[in-house]
């Protein structure tokens, strides 16, 4: 259904039926109740604070369980972030500490899998994009660049990638 079209339909409900099917849609579908959850409720530090711990059980398990390092945990909490409309800054703030723990993690047991590489670079190449677009990079710039330091460090087989990066970055 084409938005012009719901438009109209929406508008010949009464304010009664359209609330009952606000209810109704925050009953059914789990994104219409955290969006709600999240507009009257906002609590984006906890939110955070949430989020950076479940991405970094991703690296860091408790116990002696085996670390999974699922780009996809951090990747979906990020996209989700985005689609509530959570602020800018600790979009990014989350963007870089994921990517901090993947480094961090990288340094006590280095990858073998070039899948790690590129994936963490992906979402290096992401987060530059996201701190130049929404203008915060001067806030972000010291810990982006504490990454490459760690990144040729590691040296990272992909390293010049990330430089390239920020190379693209200061051109445009």
């Amino acid at each position: 259904m084409s938005k012009r079209k719901l438009k109209q339909y929406l508008e010949g409900l009464s304010k009664q039926e359209l609330e009952l099917q606000v209810l109704e849609l925050h009953d059914r579908l789990k994104e219409v109740k955290d969006f709600y959850s999240f507009v009257f409720n906002p609590k984006e530090d906890k939110m955070l604070d949430e989020a950076k711990f479940r991405i970094s059980k991703e690296y860091f398990p408790p116990g002696t369980r085996k670390p999974k390092k699922r780009r996809s945990v951090a990747h979906k909490k990020i996209k989700e972030f985005i689609k509530l409309g959570v602020e800018a800054s600790i979009v990014a703030d989350l963007m870089i500490y994921n990517m901090e723990v993947a480094i961090t993690f990288n340094a006590e047991y280095p990858s073998k899998q070039d899948a790690f590489y590129k994936s963490i670079q992906k979402s290096f190449s992401e987060a530059i994009m996201f701190v130049d677009d929404n203008g915060i990079s001067s806030k972000f710039n010291p810990r982006i660049e504490k990454l490459i330091d760690h990144i040729y460090e590691q040296e990272w087989m992909n390293r010049g990638a990330f430089e390239d990066a920020m190379d693209d970055r200061h051109r445009a």
